[in-house]
């Protein structure tokens, strides 16, 4: 088909590869003909997700917020697959707090703040700066491109409940920066888009009691249940496929509008 770009071939890192959202998007990337890298902690379980998916994918432990260690799960790409044509950054934390606890007299702490931002904006931007330097050396295809760089944001960056004051922040940013990303890097036919998921049955939501995973459940207009993982890795194939997707946030949501 005119303008689709298969997927066979492509060699692309996935951070937080480890488990839910990055998990489900390495293994569909495999499945699909692509190799990978898997960045994630030390102590994450990316090294069994790594074996399980065969020569195909790599493990590399590492902080998204280091540069030495991204630059070196980059390496490792080059090494074993040859080049660099996908990133995806699923790696991200997120708190629970209000900005001021009334009944306990004290402030959000400034340093939880800290961390979220660090870790969900600086951290997505030191792997999209380093990646994207990866993909500009790529001889461009048909169509000139080079690169597909995909960010994880949420729902929280337009719906933003009680207590998400960092994280509603930090996933706001990723939307915020996603076109300015796109207009730099249009001139080497690197396209950048931005996933924002609603409520994704993930490792997180896994650790809640049943009966407030059917509560959220139900809050999802349709389908009313939560996401699966396998869906956001979809959508990120529908992203690298498609060559007139670039500079979009989409919401993958199940038409939910999270309430306060």
């Amino acid at each position: 088909m005119a303008g689709v770009r298969s997927l066979k071939g492509l060699v692309g890192l996935v951070t937080g590869g480890g488990s839910g959202l990055g998990k489900a998007t390495a293994q569909r990337l495999v499945n699909q003909g692509a190799r990978v890298v898997v960045l994630d902690l030390p102590n994450s379980p990316g090294e069994d997700v790594a074996k399980g998916l065969g020569d195909d994918c790599k493990f590399s432990a590492g902080d998204v917020t280091s540069e030495s260690e991204v630059s070196a799960a980059l390496a490792m790409a080059k090494n074993s697959f040859g080049r660099l044509d996908l990133a995806v950054n699923c790696a991200g934390v997120g708190i629970a707090v209000k900005t001021y606890n009334f009944n306990k007299n004290r402030a959000h702490p400034l340093a939880d703040f800290q961390r979220v931002l660090t870790v969900n904006v600086v951290g997505s931007f030191n792997v999209i700066r380093l990646s994207a330097g990866e993909m500009g050396k790529n001889d461009p295809g048909a169509d000139g491109q080079r690169g597909v760089i995909v960010n994880t944001a949420s729902v929280a960056a337009y719906d933003g409940q009680i207590g998400q004051a960092a994280y509603s922040a930090s996933k706001g940013a990723i939307v915020g920066m996603t076109l300015p990303i796109a207009r730099d890097l249009a001139s080497q036919g690197i396209r950048v888009c931005t996933i924002a998921p609603g409520l994704f049955d993930t490792p997180l939501l896994a650790s809640l009691p049943e009966k407030v995973r059917t509560f959220l459940a139900r809050m999802v207009p349709f389908p009313s249940r939560l996401g699966h993982p396998d869906e956001y890795a979809h959508m990120v194939q529908c992203i690298i496929e498609n060559p007139m997707m670039n500079a979009e946030t989409i919401r993958l949501d199940g038409a939910i509008r999270m309430q306060p």
